[in-house]
Order: structure tokens, then C-alpha cells, then sequence
């Protein structure tokens, strides 16, 4: 019996094929580990990030009541630097 050179070309592309899915299979599940881990340390950026601004807008409320804090304030970027006048200088 004569083996045909199809039977062969297609059970190569067989093969090929299901290694090609094999490494597709394992890429996605490494790159959905990969994502999980990326995602779990954007959530706690953010949840840090909002902690952060909910400080800032804590410290400004209490400048309101407490303005001794204001230079420390100013220095941290979170209140303009105020622009009062110099006290003019008696003789």
C-alpha cells in the first residue's frame, strides 16, 4: 500500500496545531496570573491615593479653624503660599 503525502501534510498540520494551542493555553493562564497580581496593586494604590487626598482635605479643613498649620501647608504644596503684607517698620 502506497502511504499518501496527504495523510502526512495533514497530520503535521495537526500536530502543529495542537501544540500552538498547548502554548496559547499556558500564555494566557501565566498572563492572567500576571493580571491579577497588577490589578490587586492598582487597588491598593488607589485605595492609598484616596487616603492621601483624604488627609489633605482634613488638614485643610482644620487650617480654617487652626492656622498654625498653614506654613507646614504651604511647604507641602496643598495651600498657596499666602502673600499678606510685611507689617510696615516704625522709626
Amino acid at each position: 500500500m502506497n502511504k499518501s503525502p496527504l495523510t502526512t501534510i495533514l497530520t503535521g498540520v495537526l500536530t502543529l496545531s495542537a501544540l500552538a494551542s498547548l502554548w496559547f493555553c499556558y500564555s494566557g493562564i501565566k498572563h492572567s496570573q500576571e493580571f491579577r497580581v497588577l490589578q490587586s496593586q492598582l487597588n491598593m494604590m488607589t485605595s492609598i491615593s484616596a487616603r492621601i487626598a483624604a488627609v489633605g482635605t482634613e488638614s485643610l479643613e482644620y487650617s480654617k479653624t487652626h492656622p498654625a498649620i498653614n506654613p507646614i501647608l504651604e511647604n507641602a504644596g496643598l495651600k498657596p503660599k499666602s502673600s499678606a503684607p510685611a507689617p510696615a517698620k516704625t522709626k
